[in-house]
């Protein structure tokens, strides 16, 4: 008679975890690539927002936006620009780190435009969140915008994360 032991099974369960991974699994590699994917974000936004504030033409096209569409000021119009440049580099830096790490499982590792256009339209959402956080923060809460720029990116964070894992990247059935 062969004898049981309380491990039998475990690295079975425990490769299987892994390979299907938690949701509390995924948040993490989710939240370590937003790590990186953070400091693009903001490096972006600053060298953006820098550079739109030295082009007088940039500040004209802001002025001109904001009093065509009178929802703020030149210096809104010019954080959502910078905010919007940011984010276009940062989704894509996103999707790639995402579908190679965190749904490697789900997308094969590999990178397909249609996943591409249906994440970055999912984190439209995120981009919406991360814009109105950081005007809340900026302009009503009068943060720091370095400091109202982080806490949009925690904000969207939450977004993108459940519609990435619930939406884009969800384990389909074969029908």
């Amino acid at each position: 008679m062969a004898r049981v032991s309380p491990f039998d099974g475990v690295h079975a369960k425990l490769a299987a975890g892994w390979r299907n991974r938690a949701l509390s699994l995924k948040a993490l590699s989710f939240g370590l690539v937003g790590l990186v994917n953070t400091a693009i974000d903001y490096g972006v936004f600053l060298l953006a927002r820098a550079a739109f504030e030295r082009s007088a033409a940039a500040l004209a096209a802001f002025a001109s936006a904001s009093a065509v569409c009178q929802c703020g000021n030149e210096a809104t119009i010019l954080l959502v620009a910078a905010n919007t440049v940011s984010w276009l580099v940062a989704v894509t830096g996103s999707y790639v780190m995402n579908s190679s790490i965190t749904f490697a499982a789900e997308s094969g590792r590999k990178l397909r435009w249609r996943s591409y256009f249906a994440f970055v339209a999912s984190g439209v959402a995120g981009w919406f969140a991360n814009t109105a956080t950081l005007l809340v923060a900026a302009e009503v809460l009068l943060l720091p915008v370095w400091l109202a720029k982080i806490v949009a990116i925690l904000a969207s964070f939450v977004v993108n994360f459940s519609l990435s894992h619930f939406v884009v990247f969800r384990v389909r059935k074969d029908v």
